[in-house]
């Protein structure tokens, strides 16, 4: 380790070692990127995304309070409605005369279930083919739910649900309107069969299983937005980062961290997903067109050339806004950018800066380039293998 490295280090530890912290330094800091050593990065992020106030005396007791309020959320929607608890001392009621699974009353609990299973569809679909070029999440976690696979109650895993559902993937077209394609050329095809990925032993679950139930309650908890697709290459960079603490202390609670998290990161972004809004102030359509406004400030004859071919900025920067640049890096390089996204004040103004620099960093090929070959860069691995981003 460097002396400057460790120097670094030093000064993170310093702003961090406060009783109050002073978020302005620490943002300073993050800025310029974070150090993954002791746990440091998994620290700030949690500061910076506002789950851990700045009071280091409120941690203790916030954590507690929001890690318990995580396992009821898994007690409440992570099994089938209406099966009977045994160690809750709850009878069966899941078929009566009332409530059935034919039922056609909207307020039915059969209907709510088929209902989730289609959420449930799509977020197994894509859950699944999180950064297929890395191991990790199909490994096991360190940490798997007892509360959900402990054999002495009665919760069925989320995937055992996919597994014994009747409903096809096939039904469930749940994308955001006007994309037809917003994978990325980094990222392989992940196997389509539930029995193509290694079948862990009972107890045990892997990391793409447990990203799946943060988003599986985040939409049973925002019904008004549910779930989109793109919202995993979302979660997964911070889940990612979280189950990778090095101290285990936190490393442990890294599910109900990154559902906290990711609420709160959703909370800021999630305009971005509601097609209702998109022409709004705060849709993802003035979002992609300030792009083009700031790239004019900043590299007029560029923008006159993209102008003339006719390349709207709906072509490629819907999914560079909209999934934070995730799909556009290799995961070690989203984190560091994500460092920088989230220290900054004005986050989302730092974003459109940095799709411009993506724009102007290839801004010879682009103005070499015929439409067709320019589409290519601005979709394909030309620009996501940048080796100067």
């Amino acid at each position: 380790m460097s002396s400057l490295h460790k120097s670094r280090i030093a000064e993170f530890q310093d702003v961090l070692g406060e009783p109050k912290i002073v978020l302005q330094k620490l943002r300073e800091l993050c800025f310029s990127g974070i150090p993954f050593d002791g746990g440091l990065r998994c620290l700030c992020w949690k500061i910076l995304l506002n789950y851990l106030p700045v009071e280091k005396a409120l941690w203790s007791t916030l954590l507690k309070k929001q890690r318990e309020l995580y396992s009821q959320f898994l007690k409440e929607m992570i099994i089938q409605p209406g099966i009977a608890k045994a160690n809750l001392g709850v009878s069966r009621e899941d078929v009566t005369l009332e409530d059935h699974p034919l039922n056609p009353n909207p307020d039915s609990r059969w209907n709510t279930y088929f209902k989730d299973n289609e959420v449930l569809l799509q977020i197994d679909k894509d859950v699944r083919r999180l950064y297929p070029d890395m191991a990790f999440f199909q490994r096991p976690t360190d940490y798997p739910c007892l509360l959900i696979l402990d054999p002495q109650n009665e919760f069925e895993t989320l995937r055992k649900r996919v597994e014994q559902t009747t409903l096809k993937s096939q039904t469930v077209a749940r994308n955001r309107s006007g994309v037809t394609n917003v994978s990325s050329p980094l990222k392989t095809s992940a196997p389509n069969s539930l029995n193509e990925y290694e079948v862990l032993p009972n107890g045990c679950e892997a990391h793409w299983e447990v990203v799946e139930r943060i988003l599986f309650i985040y939409a049973k908890l925002n019904p008004g937005i549910a779930y989109v697709q793109g919202m995993n290459e979302i979660v997964g960079p911070l889940y990612y980062t979280f189950a990778t603490d090095p101290n285990s202390d936190w490393k442990e609670h890294a599910e109900a961290d990154t559902f906290f998290c990711f609420t709160n990161l959703m909370a800021e972004i999630r305009d971005n997903f509601i097609k209702s809004l998109d022409d709004s102030q705060c849709g993802i359509t003035y979002k992609m067109e300030k792009v083009y406004s700031t790239l004019k400030e900043k590299d007029v004859e560029l923008y006159l050339k993209l102008q003339e071919q006719n390349i709207k900025p709906q072509f490629f920067a819907f999914r560079w806004l909209t999934l934070l640049l995730s799909q556009e890096f290799l995961l070690p390089d989203v984190i560091r950018i994500w460092d920088s996204l989230f220290a900054d004040d004005n986050r989302f103004d730092f974003l459109l800066l940095v799709c411009c620099a993506m724009l102007t960093l290839i801004r010879d090929q682009l103005l070499e380039g015929d439409f067709t070959l320019n589409m290519r860069l601005l979709q394909g691995t030309c620009l996501a293998g940048n080796k100067h981003l």
